[in-house]
């Protein structure tokens, strides 16, 4: 009888123990499993945008447009004489005084988005949305070029051919002129736009849906302020050259 108590005893004290395992076991699942499903979310929003920022950043400068302009750059003068006869001005063009020259010119002008001061300011996401806020475009007069073949010049007997100085005063005078033609031509549009194009399919390779990524811009240009900023960047262009 008592080797059979014995053993009871034995049988009781490992049903007790085997219960006991399982519920620890259990309560580790639980713990396990809501710490996992509280974390995953955290890491994805500290990752993902500083991540976004870095791959962004990297891009320096991103050229979105280019645009090739071509315009013939003319000039004529004519000698006169002017005075007054007896009360009256006279104004006389000189005769074989006449020149006149045609300048070809081609020039290369490019928008791009300078991710240089981007940061993770201009990054807002609200679950699986997010919308960034890109920097400004910026337009500069990246090249000029001369068809010196192409000049075609005209200088009468009675005039002096043009001087190297005039020559290089004209091609300035053409570079001014289609730096001011070009709030016409829509650039900031273009350069906007493909930006778009080239940004969101990164943003999408980063794990979020097209249709849930926006692209803004912090302002519209007006036709002054795309002046200024050629001019100013065409200028600081030729300086450092």
């Amino acid at each position: 009888m008592r080797i059979i108590y014995y053993l009871c005893s034995i049988r009781n004290t490992f049903r007790r123990m085997y219960r006991t395992i399982l519920m620890a076991l259990a309560l580790v699942l639980m713990v396990l499993g809501c710490s996992g499903n509280k974390s995953e979310p955290g890491q994805e929003v500290v990752d993902t945008v500083p991540m976004m920022v870095t791959q962004l950043k990297k891009c320096s400068r991103l050229y979105t447009t280019e645009i090739r302009v071509h315009k013939i750059i003319t000039h004529n003068d004519e000698k006169t004489i002017k005075g007054s006869f007896l009360g009256n001005k006279f104004n006389i063009n000189l005769p074989l005084s006449k020149r006149q020259v045609a300048i070809p010119m081609e020039a290369t002008l490019k928008a791009y988005v300078d991710f240089g001061k981007f940061s993770e300011d201009n990054v807002r996401r609200r679950g699986d949305r997010i919308e960034i806020t890109l920097p400004d475009p910026q337009v500069e007069l990246t090249g000029t070029r001369i068809d010196n073949k192409g000049i075609k010049r005209y200088v009468d007997f009675a005039r002096s051919n043009f001087t190297d100085a005039e020559l290089t005063a004209y091609e300035r005078q053409g570079r001014e002129s289609i730096v001011k033609s070009i709030p016409q031509m829509k650039i900031m549009e273009q350069a906007r736009q493909n930006a778009a194009n080239v940004i969101i399919p990164m943003v999408a390779q980063m794990g979020f849906k097209e249709e849930n990524i926006t692209v803004n811009f912090r302002k519209d240009f007006n036709y002054g302020d795309i002046t200024r900023l050629l001019l100013g960047n065409t200028e600081r262009r030729i300086g450092n050259e």
